[in-house]
């Protein structure tokens, strides 16, 4: 029989997407502040060009920036994370457009998870409407995709920027907590 235990929390990670930064930057970073304390890591925005599946609602062209957070946060938060990102991009747009796409997940030693409103074979139903994407493990010393990973979450530079906050988030892990 196995014992229950706690895991240890994740590193969260959130993805944005976005052709109109100038429209809700850096308002939106502290909103997201507020609710999950201070940035640990604001990249730059980096091209988004692997897909045009938001191009029309988004605009064009499409930039990513991830954002991890100080505060580790309980995996068992993570519906409830990308209910409140739901509501942030409900907030900022009007009824047929967003200004941008949030995508929460948890960066752990194990693999990279992430929140969706859209179900399919491999993803975990949580609640309220919302699953977990089973994006990638770590194994060997690197991140390992699989078929539904999404093209741009399997792409070398999205592998390296997860792997420089994956190494963050483990000298995190080990420093004593309070």
């Amino acid at each position: 029989m196995s014992t229950p235990k706690t895991p240890d929390p994740g590193l969260l990670i959130i993805s944005i997407l976005s052709a109109q930064w100038d429209a809700f930057w850096p308002a939106l970073l502290e909103r997201l502040e507020e609710r999950f304390g201070p940035a640990d890591d604001v990249c730059e925005p980096f091209v988004f060009d692997q897909t045009g599946y938001y191009d029309a609602e988004l605009g064009t062209p499409i930039t990513r920036r991830i954002v991890s957070f100080q505060k580790l946060q309980p995996l068992d938060e993570l519906a409830d994370i990308k209910l409140f990102t739901n509501t942030l991009e409900q907030q900022y747009g009007d009824s047929n457009k967003r200004l941008f796409n949030l995508d929460p997940g948890f960066i752990t030693l194990q693999s990279l998870v992430l929140a969706t409103g859209k179900n399919f074979s491999h993803r975990i139903y949580l609640k309220e409407g919302i699953w977990a994407d089973l994006t990638m493990i770590w194994q060997k010393k690197q991140w390992v995709v699989f078929p539904w990973t999404f093209p741009d979450y399997a792409g070398d530079a999205m592998k390296s920027r997860l792997t420089k906050l994956r190494q963050s988030y483990k000298s995190t892990l080990s420093k004593p907590r309070t």
